[in-house]
C-alpha cells in the first residue's frame, strides 16, 4: 500500500513496546467514548449538544498515533472532525466536551463549538470548518517555526474530500515551494461527505498527487496506530532536517455517518460491513489480545475505566453553566486598539517629497527594520521588488527570509499570513489586485476575521494585507472593482483607505502596530502622485479621518480615490462663492464618528457622499445611514451620494469617463443639493 519515496512500517516494529501499545489503545477508547456521548446527547429530546456535529468514529488511531510520533511542542492544525486531534493534542476531555455541549466550561466558552474549537497558545492551532482550508494556515505556522529556529513541526489533518479544494493544492504548492517542515495527513474514510470517493478521484491512492509537487508520498494502515506512529517519527525528522513536507495517506474506515444526523441512505450495507470490520479498536486490541500483550480482563477494565472517567466529565460539564450572555459582543476586536487611539502621534521625523508608492517601500523599509518578527511577502514581491515596486530593495536590504515570492496562490498568501500571526510574526502580505483578493476571500473572512473572536481575546491573528484597486484607463473589469464595502462588513478586520503619500505611509505603520488584521486598499491610479511625507516613527491610532478641508456650507464625505476629484470639486466651487469641505475618513473601521459628525454639523447637515465604488451598496449607503443615527431630529439633513453607477467596468477611457465620479459631477451635485 505504501508508496517506495517514504519507507513503510510494518505493525510489529515495536513489539516489545507493551505499555505503549496499551496507552495508544486506551486514548483511543477514550475517543472513541467522547464521540460515542457526544452523538448521544445530539440526538437526545431535547439534544444537549445543538446543531451539526462531525464525528471520527473509526479514525481514531490517525490521530493518536501521530501525537505519538510527533514531539510535545509540535503543533496541530485538524479538520471539523477534530475532537480525536483536540484531546489527543493534550486539551482536557471536559475542554472538549465542554466545548461539544457548548458550555462555558469548554475551551473557547461554547464560541467554536463541536467544529471550530482551537488553543492555539497550547499547540492545538485549531479544527477548521472549511474544507482544506487548514493546510495554508500550517504553512505559515511553520513559516514562524523556521523564523524562530524552534525545530517544530506541524501537522495538518484533512479529509480525502478535500484534495480537491483549490485550498488544499495552494497549500501543498507553498509548502513545497518552501520546503516548509509539514506533515499533510489525509484521513482517507472513502467518503467525501455523502458522495464515494472514488467517483471523484482518477488515481488509485491520494498519496500518489505528491509527485505532483515532488515530495514523498505514502499510503498506509491507518487503523493501526503504531504504523501511523512510526511512519509519523521518520516524516517528522526529515522535515526537521530541512528536507520539506511530505504527505501521508491513512486509510481508515468510516464507521458512522458524515454528521450526526445522517442516516447514510446513499451507503451500501457492504461498505458498512466492511468498515466495521476494519473498527480500529477492535483490530488492534485483538491483536493486542492475540499477541499476548493484552489479555481480555485487562481490556474489559480499560473499557470500565473509560466509561468511568466520562461519566465524571459528563456530570460535571452537563451541571455546568451556559455561556454568559452579556459576554457575547466582546472580543471581535482587541481592546488594545482603543487603548492606542487616546493619544496623537506628534513627533517629527525626516521629511521628503516623495511618491505615493515611494512611501509605501518607505513604510514596509522601517517595519522591517524596528520589528524582527515582520515579513514582507506575496506575488513577486521579493526577487522584482513588487508589480508597482511597492517592495523594491527591500530583500537585497533584509534578505529573502523576510522578504520573498510566493507562488501565484491567494489562499496560500493569505493562509499562511493566518498561521504566522497566530505564532507571534506580523506579516505583511501583498495581493496585487483587490479582484484577486475574491478567490481567497475565506482566509481573510473565515480565518482571520474569527480567531479573536472565538479564542475570548486569548489569541489573534493580526495581519496585514495590502492591495489596490479602482480603475484605471486600459483596465478590465476583473482589474478595476471598489470592494472596500465587501470587507468593511465583516466584524473583526480593520480597513483602511490610504489616499495621500502621506497616509500610504502613515496607514501602513499603523495597521502594522494593530493587534487586529488589518485591509489596506491602496489605489495604483494615485501610486505616482507625490507629495510631502514626515517619516516619523510615531504611530498614529487607527481610526482618525482627516478634514482637509472645513465647509460652511456643505461638505463632501470620501475617500481613496475621490479625494483628489473632491478637493478639485471643492475649488471650483470656492471660485463660485460657495463654502465646501472636504472630509476624507481614510478608515472604514473603525469609522472616525466624531470627526464624520463634526464635520457634517459644520456645514449645516448639506452633505455630498462620494466615493468611486458602484452606487448600490456601496460604503456610502453606512455613511448616510450613520448620520441619521447621529442626529436624528437634532439636525436637518440635506444629502447626495455621487457615485460610479451599478455598472461593470469598462477597458476604455472613453467608456470609463462616462461611468466614473468627477469633478464637474460633484459641482453639479452640490449646487442642486444647496437649491432644493
Amino acid at each position: 500500500m505504501t508508496s517506495s519515496s517514504l519507507p513503510a512500517v510494518s505493525a510489529g516494529a515495536d513489539q516489545n513496546d507493551n505499555s505503549a501499545s496499551i496507552s495508544l489503545l486506551r486514548e483511543m477508547m477514550r475517543i472513541r467514548e467522547l464521540e460515542q456521548r457526544s452523538l448521544d446527547l445530539s440526538t437526545a429530546t431535547p439534544p444537549e449538544v445543538i446543531g451539526s456535529a462531525h464525528f471520527c468514529a473509526g479514525q481514531e488511531a490517525v490521530p493518536v498515533g501521530t501525537i505519538a510520533g510527533l514531539g510535545d511542542a509540535d503543533q496541530i492544525v485538524a479538520t471539523y472532525r477534530g475532537h480525536g486531534w483536540a484531546l489527543a493534542s493534550g486539551l482536557s476531555l471536559a475542554e472538549v466536551f465542554g466545548e461539544i455541549c457548548q458550555r462555558g466550561v469548554g475551551v473557547n466558552g461554547g464560541r467554536g463549538g463541536s467544529a471550530y474549537m482551537m488553543a492555539p497558545e497550547r499547540r492545538f492551532i485549531g479544527e477548521n470548518s472549511i474544507v482544506g482550508a487548514g493546510v495554508p494556515v500550517a504553512c505559515g505556522v511553520a513559516m514562524a517555526n523556521l523564523a524562530a529556529k524552534n525545530g517544530k513541526v506541524v501537522a495538518v489533518s484533512i479529509g480525502d474530500g478535500a484534495f480537491n479544494q483549490g485550498a488544499t493544492h495552494e497549500g501543498l504548492a507553498f509548502a513545497a515551494a518552501r520546503s516548509l517542515p509539514v506533515l499533510i495527513i489525509c484521513e482517507n474514510n472513502g467518503w467525501s461527505e455523502l458522495t464515494p470517493t472514488s467517483l471523484t478521484f482518477k488515481v488509485e491512492r491520494i498519496a500518489q498527487r505528491a509527485s505532483g509537487y515532488g515530495i514523498p508520498g505514502v499510503t498506509i494502515d491507518g487503523a493501526d496506530p503504531l504504523i501511523v506512529r512510526d511512519t509519523i517519527l521518520q516524516a517528522a525528522s526529515r522535515a526537521r532536517e530541512g528536507r520539506g513536507p511530505v504527505l501521508i495517506e491513512c486509510r481508515v474506515p468510516r464507521l458512522w455517518g458524515h454528521y450526526n444526523r445522517d442516516i447514510e441512505h446513499y451507503r451500501p450495507k457492504e461498505d458498512r460491513d466492511q468498515a466495521r470490520a476494519r473498527d480500529p479498536i477492535a483490530t488492534f486490541s485483538n491483536k493486542m489480545i492475540a499477541g499476548g500483550v493484552l489479555t481480555r480482563e485487562a481490556f474489559q477494565q480499560l473499557q470500565s475505566s473509560v466509561k468511568s472517567e466520562m461519566d465524571e466529565v459528563q456530570e460535571v460539564v452537563l451541571r455546568s453553566p451556559h455561556p454568559n450572555a452579556a459576554t457575547a459582543g466582546k472580543h471581535v476586536w482587541s481592546e488594545a486598539s482603543f487603548q492606542a487611539a487616546s493619544g496623537e502621534a506628534t513627533e517629527k521625523g525626516q521629511t521628503k517629497t516623495i511618491s505615493y508608492i515611494q512611501a509605501v517601500n518607505e513604510a514596509l523599509s522601517r517595519e522591517l527594520a524596528t520589528r524582527p518578527e515582520v515579513l514582507v511577502y506575496g506575488e513577486d514581491v521579493g526577487q522584482a521588488g513588487g508589480i508597482f515596486g511597492a517592495s523594491r530593495g527591500l530583500q537585497k536590504s533584509f534578505g529573502a527570509d523576510r522578504v520573498f515570492d510566493t507562488p501565484i496562490s491567494e489562499s496560500a498568501i493569505l493562509g499562511s499570513a493566518v498561521g504566522a500571526a497566530l505564532m507571534g510574526m506580523k506579516p505583511i502580505v501583498e495581493i496585487m489586485w483587490g479582484d484577486f483578493m475574491l478567490v481567497a476571500l475565506d482566509q481573510i473572512i473565515n480565518q482571520a476575521a474569527n480567531v479573536r473572536y472565538i479564542t475570548g481575546g486569548q489569541s489573534g491573528a493580526p495581519i496585514v494585507v495590502r492591495t489596490q484597486q479602482g480603475a484605471t484607463p486600459g483596465s478590465c473589469a476583473q482589474h478595476s472593482q471598489c470592494l472596500e464595502a465587501l470587507l468593511a462588513h465583516i466584524p473583526g478586520l480593520r480597513i483602511a483607505i490610504p489616499a495621500t503619500p502621506q497616509d500610504a505611509y502613515s496607514l501602513l505603520r499603523a495597521a502594522t502596530a494593530s493587534p487586529d488584521p488589518c485591509i489596506l486598499y491602496e489605489a495604483r491610479g494615485l501610486y505616482q502622485t507625490t507629495g510631502s511625507v514626515d517619516l516619523t516613527d510615531a504611530i498614529e491610532p487607527v481610526g482618525k479621518s482627516r478634514l482637509h478641508k472645513p465647509g460652511r456650507d456643505a461638505v463632501i464625505v470620501t475617500w481613496g480615490t475621490m479625494l483628489l476629484v473632491a478637493l478639485q470639486a471643492a475649488k471650483e466651487l470656492a471660485d463660485q462663492g460657495v463654502d465646501v469641505g472636504v472630509l476624507d475618513l481614510r478608515w472604514l473601521c473603525p469609522l472616525d464618528d466624531d470627526g464624520l459628525r463634526a464635520a457634517v454639523k459644520n456645514a449645516s447637515g448639506n452633505v455630498i457622499v462620494l466615493h468611486e465604488a458602484n452606487r448600490t451598496g456601496g460604503f456610502g449607503a453606512e455613511v448616510v445611514a450613520r448620520l441619521h443615527d447621529y442626529f436624528g431630529n437634532d439636525l436637518a439633513l440635506n444629502i447626495a451620494r455621487v457615485a460610479t453607477p451599478d455598472m461593470r467596468i469598462p477597458a476604455s477611457p472613453v467608456l470609463q469617463r462616462a461611468l466614473l465620479p468627477t469633478a464637474a459631477k460633484v459641482v453639479d451635485e452640490t449646487r442642486r443639493l444647496l437649491t432644493v
